[in-house]
């Protein structure tokens, strides 16, 4: 492959369907790709600026100013969902790239096992989610699956599953378990019924009495989440 489509594929790589396309995704700056230089990622190739020149760097990267360096890396492939122990976290419908990444963030901090989302979830390799992780997709399994049917599995396997909802047990005095999976929903909607049909135990970030707020960002109420599980080990 010539030099210059090596550069249209990397600047395609901005859109989705070309990730999809290609199986590849990039990463920008010196510490994101020392990190997936650690991990187990496939590297194709790594382009330097000072390589190509600075004009030729703004064209492939999508910061305000072109980073020194990028990496273009193959998405892993899936692996058999086998239920473990350790907690798994499930999203059913999370949207927004910098609350994904930032979940993301979250479950490699607490040494959650696994991120799955549903289909209709943003995509992992989406450059926001990426930056926001700030390294972590490199460090948490993270895939899609089909959420109700993966609670269904842990269930079967005997393993609770946890889900976050406004008329929930308070999450301070429910009974919590170091093994299981932890379902959070849509930014606006929550949990959807058919997953939440699938939940075995309903859990409620209370709030202070007096509060008008109407709910929690999801990143956040995964931290609390996250946060009072690792509090009970």
């Amino acid at each position: 492959m010539s030099g210059n489509v090596d550069m249209k594929l990397i600047k395609s790589l901005k859109e989705k369907k070309f990730r999809d396309l290609n199986g590849l995704f990039t990463v920008e700056g010196e510490k994101m790709v020392r990190e997936a230089q650690e991990s187990g990622f496939e590297i194709v190739r790594l382009i330097h600026r000072d390589e190509i020149g600075e004009d030729a760097m703004k064209k492939i990267s999508l910061m305000s100013s072109p980073s020194p360096v990028l990496a273009v890396i193959r998405k892993p492939e899936d692996k058999p969902i086998v239920v473990g122990d350790g907690l798994f976290i499930a999203l059913d419908s999370v949207r927004d790239p910098g609350n994904m990444g930032t979940i993301l963030r979250m479950a490699d901090w607490f040494g959650v096992k696994a991120v799955f989302a549903s289909q209709d979830s943003v995509e992992f390799y989406n450059p926001k989610v990426v930056q926001a992780s700030m390294g972590a997709i490199f460090r948490v399994r993270a895939q899609y699956a089909d959420i109700p049917a993966l609670c269904r599995q842990f269930r079967a396997a005997g393993r609770p599953v946890y889900g976050t909802f406004l008329n929930g047990e308070n999450i301070y005095g429910s009974p919590l378990s170091e093994n299981g999976l932890i379902v959070m929903g849509n930014e606006s909607n929550g949990i959807s019924a058919e997953t939440a049909a699938e939940v075995s135990a309903r859990i409620l970030i209370p709030k202070a009495e007096g509060s008008r707020a109407e709910s929690l960002n999801v990143a956040i109420a995964t931290a609390i989440t996250l946060s009072e599980f690792a509090r009970r080990k």
